[in-house]
């Protein structure tokens, strides 16, 4: 694998203006480096490598899988999505979450699969929280976090000159906690500078609104986020809100049955797109492919790699949307064209609720 450093050469941008002719340029940053939005082709929005939930290095006894088994494990899943036409995918895992841009590259690098890594934090209830509690006392910790995304999505992650490409924050269900508003405040004061999109996590289809509220409040524009797994929610009406406001849908957790049956989840899409909001809807699974530590039974670790399995979108989704008359253009535009507008900024059209 090249040296790291080689990969940071440049800034993701949103519209530049392409030296080949007056149609606008744009370039999405990947974790080997920028690309054109035109070659991200078929993209899922929200998928990880792998994860680690704060303090899993404690559990010394199981560390989860080595870094030779890791690659083993998301080059196969990546070459599985290879076979369904995908070329690209979102791993907008925080960096308390046990992001690891190195396993990125490397896995990127083995199978030349486009992968944009992010910068952010996650809720406060399974995050880093306490690291930022106990700084809290002695300064400004939002400013810092402001400063911290700015200068990985400028500068790269530590020293492996990775960049990010878009800003990653959270809140738990049904409220959002003093330290998730500061971690929200710090993502929007981020992307003001940089230009970067931002990509939310929110639990039990709750608080999109405010998420969506705050951030545009601050001076993100709405087609520059993305309002994570609101495919918690078959309420159209809190659909319908988000999207009117001009922002992003993610239905990204197929698959997991667990929070929710897939049925309710396509019949929320088909109703969005019957509503007119096809063109801000972009779908994933939200499946990890490798844990850090051991967050689950042992006994239960077949059962996670059926569980979490990125393509199930093609292999069962996109039939059950065609039952709905969805149109094969219709999924073309949920993992090809939605992903690249939203790289690009391009603005939505307005829309009612």
């Amino acid at each position: 694998m090249r040296p790291l450093w080689e990969h940071g050469a440049m800034p993701a941008d949103a519209g530049s203006a392409s030296p080949e002719g007056d149609s606008p340029g744009h370039t999405v940053q990947t974790v080997t480096g920028p690309i054109s939005t035109a070659d991200l082709g078929r993209t899922l929005m929200h998928e990880h490598l792998s994860i680690g939930y704060a303090g899993f290095e404690a559990h010394s006894s199981r560390p989860g899988p080595d870094r030779a088994e890791m690659v083993d494990v998301c080059t196969e899943r990546i070459s599985q999505l290879q076979d369904l036409g995908y070329s690209s995918m979102l791993d907008p895992c925080p960096s308390d979450l046990g992001r690891d841009v190195e396993l990125m590259v490397e896995v990127a690098e083995a199978t030349g699969f486009n992968i944009v890594c992010a910068t952010g934090l996650y809720k406060e209830e399974e995050g880093g929280s306490a690291y930022w509690h106990f700084k809290a006392q002695f300064e400004d910790v939002g400013a810092v976090m402001a400063d911290q995304f700015i200068s990985e999505l400028t500068d790269g992650v530590g020293s492996t000159g990775v960049r990010p490409g878009i800003i990653k924050c959270a809140t738990g269900p049904g409220a959002m906690t003093d330290y998730e508003r500061t971690v929200f405040n710090a993502a929007a004061e981020a992307a003001v500078a940089t230009g970067a999109p931002v990509t939310t996590h929110t639990d039990r289809g709750t608080m999109g609104g405010l998420q969506q509220e705050l951030l545009t409040a601050a001076g993100v524009p709405a087609n520059r986020v993305i309002i994570g797994h609101s495919c918690g929610s078959t309420d159209t009406g809190y659909h319908m809100g988000i999207a009117a406001g001009g922002s992003y849908l993610g239905f990204d957790r197929f698959g997991i049955g667990t929070l929710m049956p897939d049925v309710d989840r396509v019949a929320s899409l088909v109703r969005l797109l019957g509503r007119g909001a096809g063109d801000r809807l972009v779908v994933s699974h939200d499946s990890v492919w490798c844990w850090r530590g051991e967050p689950f039974p042992a006994a239960a670790a077949g059962r996670l790699a059926d569980l979490f399995d990125p393509t199930r979108f093609d292999r069962e989704i996109v039939p059950m949307l065609h039952d709905h008359g969805v149109t094969d253009e219709q999924v073309d535009m949920l993992v090809v064209e939605n992903p690249r507008r939203f790289f690009e900024g391009v603005p939505l059209a307005e829309l009612g609720t």
